[in-house]
């Protein structure tokens, strides 16, 4: 990483908490410490106040309706916060008011989050080449067809593997289920298909974890969480997390117990909790400062933490199959968009983002240097957990609507 010249950030409220870290991995940060990026009012970024406090009080009126118990909206532009709002509260059966400092699990936001920035440093590191066969890394890749499989399919879900498969009933231990990943069949010849693929996550996991040589949660612990203060970001949360820490729902399927710092996903449980697609942990503040390193060229505090040009490359349509709209990892508004599109409808087509399966989207527009992040826990018992689509897509709007001076 490259040192940068750029005073650090002031805080905008503090996530305290203590947690012990898991034994050998680096830790998330001192006691106390979780800010967000600074403060601005919503005018001074070129924001219509009255129409920004719109999006805050649709928020609200859908956890009140039962839409999901509570949920955080942090808006920003230009490395600043114009808004920090927390609506509702943690859970069905918990009543004690959401906080912006409220931990979340991500779901699939850790496929970006953690698994395509870890890419990207290594590609920016001269590691990990986008178009080489993913066996080169992976020797234990095999079987029909996955010679011709390359990074870059992977980060595009084009690699022909399938969705998913439940390695939870199928596997007893981290490794068997690695093996079953490792040898499922791919189901369409690489590059021609696009199907959003967890096992494709997993797969790139392992990539990062040879050329790494160690784990994922320690790699992205010591690599980007660190230098970005992220401290209320992780894998594996610790107990004495759990307080912070919105549960998500009663598992009465496999697990038969309350989740509340376990990840939702079943088979990134299986995978001890460390995976590509799922897994990690985290809160509004911490991501907008992970948002404002995206948009600011790969550069946040004193770190420079990827190159713009790696960022660029990562944030396109690469067209994999033709008319994707994925880039590398991220995903890019729909064209045209409809009312499912967590984008909305009003961000630029430079836009890029991605979601995740408990409630959580995170939207960044280099176009008019803006970021939405939206967290929630919709899979708790809830009116309709579908509900989550339309609000994601009304939020975005309603925020992008606000943005009266674009030019500021």
């Amino acid at each position: 990483m490259r040192l940068i010249a750029r005073a650090a950030p002031a805080a905008v409220c503090a996530a305290c908490f203590t947690g012990a870290p898991r034994a050998g991995s680096v830790p998330p940060g001192p006691a106390g410490a979780g800010a967000g990026v600074p403060a601005a009012s919503p005018v001074a970024l070129g924001f219509d106040s009255i129409r920004l406090a719109r999006a805050v009080a649709y928020l609200r009126a859908e956890a009140d309706s039962g839409a999901f118990p509570g949920a955080v909206l942090a808006v920003g532009r230009h490395g600043r916060l114009a808004l920090l709002a927390p609506v509702g509260r943690y859970a069905v059966d918990d009543t004690r008011p959401v906080e912006a400092k409220t931990i979340y699990d991500l779901a699939s936001l850790t496929k970006v989050v953690a698994l395509t920035t870890a890419c990207m440093v290594l590609v920016d590191e001269g590691k990990l080449a986008l178009d080489a066969p993913v066996r080169q890394y992976v020797p234990e890749f095999r079987g029909a067809g996955k010679d011709a499989v390359t990074v870059r399919h992977l980060l595009t879900h084009s690699s022909g593997l399938p969705a998913w498969r439940p390695l939870f009933r199928e596997a007893a231990t981290r490794d068997a289920a690695l093996a079953l990943v490792d040898t499922t069949p791919l189901a369409s010849r690489p590059g021609t298909q696009f199907v959003y693929s967890d096992l494709g996550a997993i797969v790139l996991m392992q990539v990062v974890e040879r050329i790494a040589a160690e784990s994922l949660d320690r790699f992205a612990a010591a690599r980007i969480f660190a230098p970005l203060g992220m401290t209320a970001t992780r894998y594996l949360p610790s107990l004495n997390w759990r307080p912070l820490i919105a549960p998500t729902e009663y598992d009465a399927v496999w697990r038969h117990r309350k989740l509340r710092g376990e990840v939702h996903d079943e088979n990134a449980a299986r995978l001890d909790g460390v995976s590509g697609h799922a897994g990690l942990f985290s809160n509004a503040l911490d991501l907008s400062r992970f948002a404002a390193m995206m948009l600011n060229g790969g550069a946040w505090d004193n770190v420079q933490l990827v190159h713009a040009e790696t960022i660029a490359e990562f944030t396109r349509r690469q067209d994999i199959p033709p008319g994707s709209t994925r880039a590398l990892g991220w995903d890019t508004p729909d064209d045209p968009a409809d009312s499912s599109s967590s984008a909305g409808s009003q961000l630029s087509q430079r836009a890029f983002g991605h979601t995740g399966f408990t409630g959580t989207s995170l939207w960044m527009d280099p176009e008019r240097d803006l970021f939405i992040i939206l967290l929630s826990n919709r899979v708790n018992p809830s009116r309709t957990n579908n509900a989550i689509r339309r609000v994601r897509h009304r939020v975005a709007d309603l925020v992008a609507g606000a943005l009266t001076h674009p030019e500021l």
